[in-house]
């Protein structure tokens, strides 16, 4: 491995660590807000990576990040709805809540990145990565492809036959996912890019390579 892809990967690590558990914790503190004791019980209202962290999707992350995105996943938060004043409504604010807590990290190193005055080279490169992968990881998430949070928005919208089979899918929703990723391995890249681009150029003022 040469010296700048190394420095590139111990970069990568934390950031993937970091935001992987800001995404899953909130979630969790969500839904716990919301009423359910559920995710404070399971030990996800915390920060530490060892209580989110998905061998394969936290792999995923990192390897993806290396070349400027980032698509991966970490361990799902158990909710129970049932708990909720209104289910439905509580599946949703405790859905969105992942990807616009990575969209608000992207908007912080984003700032970072507009406005430090001739930031070091290395610098430069660990904030770029910071808010592509932050924006990567927010945007593959509103996928509405199961078990993606994008699904869940989406049910809230649905009704009749399209609300239950979406609801029966969700059950094979890690099947879903990998067989996207294994049979069209482009897919996500090519759906997320150009959000992706836009927004980097609107959090930064840089344009993404």
């Amino acid at each position: 491995m040469s010296p700048e892809r190394l420095r590139e990967l111990i970069m990568v690590v934390p950031l993937v660590l970091f935001s992987l558990s800001v995404h899953e914790m909130a979630h969790g503190f969500v839904a716990y807000k919301l009423g359910d004791p559920t995710p404070k019980r399971d030990g996800r209202l915390t920060l530490n990576p060892l209580a989110h962290l998905d061998p394969v999707g936290t792999f995923a992350m990192i390897i993806s990040a290396l070349s400027g995105r980032g698509f991966g996943w970490a361990k799902p938060v158990m909710i129970n709805p049932g708990y909720f004043r209104n289910p439905l409504k509580g599946m949703l604010q405790v859905a969105v809540a992942g990807p616009l807590s990575n969209i608000g990290l992207a908007a912080i190193f984003g700032l970072f990145l507009r406005f430090l005055p001739q930031p070091d080279p290395i610098v430069l490169k660990f904030l770029a990565i910071a808010v592509a992968m932050n924006l990567s990881l927010a945007l593959f998430n509103l996928i509405p492809i199961p078990p993606l949070d994008g699904s869940r928005v989406l049910l809230y919208f649905m009704r009749g036959k399209a609300f239950e089979f979406l609801a029966w899918l969700e059950q094979y929703g890690f099947l879903v996912l990998m067989g996207i990723i294994l049979v069209f391995p482009r897919f996500f890249g090519l759906v997320i890019d150009l959000p992706l681009r836009v927004l980097f150029h609107l959090f930064t003022n840089y344009w993404l390579a």
